[in-house]
């Protein structure tokens, strides 16, 4: 190699294996202080190291880079399978395919684009440092929920918001995390399971918080009613949205006791993957201002994908035989937080149990804490009447499901057990929803005269 080829190679590897970055890149004292939680962690079993050979060969420097941030974006992750469903959503939507398809195609399509976002705000977190990071993580970390819940909203689609949060709640906490110690049990049947339980009974705490905002909301709604309708609505609304203004309050001092007085509960142990496959942790592949401008690329997609989804989700629950209550509390956050689950599942097998109790928790707690009360300030801005009363068997399902946790997490030990008597309460709930069907539909008569059921006892 002569030193032309020599010079050419050294270029390449200081733009494409860091491109944008300053003299040698990030310095080490910078990259240690970058903090792995377990979100991030969850999102990086999921990927895999690029090869970067065949781009040594092209000569100019700003097509290498782009085709390496290419290669890196579309072909760095484990579900780059699921890439096609994004052009497809958009051409049925376009093209006048059935609504039930692009339904369907647009909930696949998020999958891979909310695994991005998550390594896209990682990479962005290498230079911003410690505290940003944990900003952009604790936001963006459930995008795909708040963007579907803020068109929800905008189309006047309340019931559908509640539905789909609870449901993301209900789904982290006994779907993600059962299959999670059952599979990690199974996995480890000789070795002992042990996690840190400081870190579960916060996460806990603020979920029982949350909870109990919930259910002030309705017993307020049942004390002041007394059998008469919409006489609370107002009331409801306001103490909905004081509520909400604690909550939001309760996650913010959450992130600072989370990224600085009590960062080391929530730092994630080292991983020692020996699996070449995996992009170490300290490895930035990206420049700020690409990751910057691809975080924005793929937040947009999300927002046109999440719009898809909301507005043929009555299409496919008819087209499907299933009502949108089961189809947006239990199909869409099962679909939706796919790769979040994955990797919940990976580190579980590993024996990693801190990491996917920070997975499960952390996400539920977000959306309880962050994206519900959010979700309400939101709608007050638009002028649209939504509160924090979930009704009463969402809120009933989502009390004992904390109170389960809580108990099954209060050892600091875990065996396949537990995680099996999560999955079947999951799937109790699931199968009450189910046969449940719409509540609205029922309360206007548009689902009583379909189920045999609810008829007999009418005519009885």
């Amino acid at each position: 190699m002569n030193s032309t080829e020599h010079g050419a190679l050294e270029l390449h590897e200081a733009e494409v294996i860091k491109p944008g970055s300053v003299g040698e890149g990030l310095s080490k004292d910078m990259r240690n202080g970058h903090c792995r939680t377990a979100h991030n962690m969850s999102s990086s079993s999921l990927r895999k190291k690029s090869d970067l050979s065949l781009l040594s060969k092209v000569r100019c420097g700003i097509l290498r880079n782009f085709m390496s941030n290419l290669h890196e974006i579309f072909l760095g992750t484990k579900l780059f399978v699921l890439f096609p469903a994004v052009p497809l959503a958009i051409a049925a939507q376009n093209y006048g395919f059935g609504r039930a398809w692009v339904f369907a195609l647009s909930l696949l399509g998020l999958t891979p684009l909310a695994e991005r976002v998550s390594f896209l705000t990682e990479q962005i977190a290498f230079y911003t440092g410690t505290t940003v990071g944990g900003l952009l993580n604790a936001t963006c970390g459930n995008a795909t929920e708040l963007i579907i819940a803020l068109f929800a909203l905008h189309k006047g689609k309340i019931e559908v918001v509640k539905f789909s949060l609870i449901g993301s709640i209900l789904s982290n906490l006994l779907l993600v995390l059962g299959s999670s110690l059952f599979c990690g049990g199974i996995a480890n049947l000789r070795k002992e399971q042990y996690f840190d339980r400081k870190q579960a009974n916060v996460n806990t705490s603020l979920l029982m918080l949350g909870a109990l905002c919930h259910v002030l909301l309705l017993l307020f709604r049942y004390a002041v009613t007394s059998g008469e309708q919409n006489v609370a609505i107002v009331p409801t609304l306001a103490l909905s949205r004081v509520c909400s203004i604690v909550m939001l309050a309760t996650y913010m001092a959450y992130l600072f006791f989370q990224l600085k007085t009590h960062r080391q509960l929530f730092e994630s142990p080292e991983e020692d993957d020996d699996n070449d496959d995996v992009v170490s942790k300290d490895e930035t592949v990206m420049g700020f201002l690409s990751a910057l401008v691809w975080l924005v690329s793929f937040t947009i997609i999300i927002a046109v994908l999440s719009e898809y989804v909301v507005g043929t989700i009555e299409a496919a629950a008819d087209s499907w035989g299933i009502s949108i209550c089961f189809l947006s509390i239990i199909l869409l956050p099962i679909v939706g937080n796919a790769a979040e689950h994955a990797g919940a599942i990976i580190f579980a097998l590993k024996n990693k149990l801190d990491i996917t109790l920070g997975v499960s928790l952390g996400s539920a707690t977000q959306i309880s804490m962050f994206v519900v009360p959010l979700s309400v300030m939101v709608a007050w801005v638009m002028g649209i009447q939504m509160d924090l009363d979930f009704k009463l068997l969402e809120t009933g399902a989502l009390v004992i499901s904390i109170l389960i946790i809580s108990f099954a997490l209060q050892d600091g030990s875990s065996h396949y057990l537990k995680g099996f008597v999560l999955l079947l309460a999951y799937v109790v709930i699931g199968a009450c929803f189910f046969v449940l069907g719409n509540p609205s539909d029922q309360v206007n008569g548009g689902n009583i005269n379909n189920n045999p059921v609810i008829s007999h006892n009418m005519e009885a």
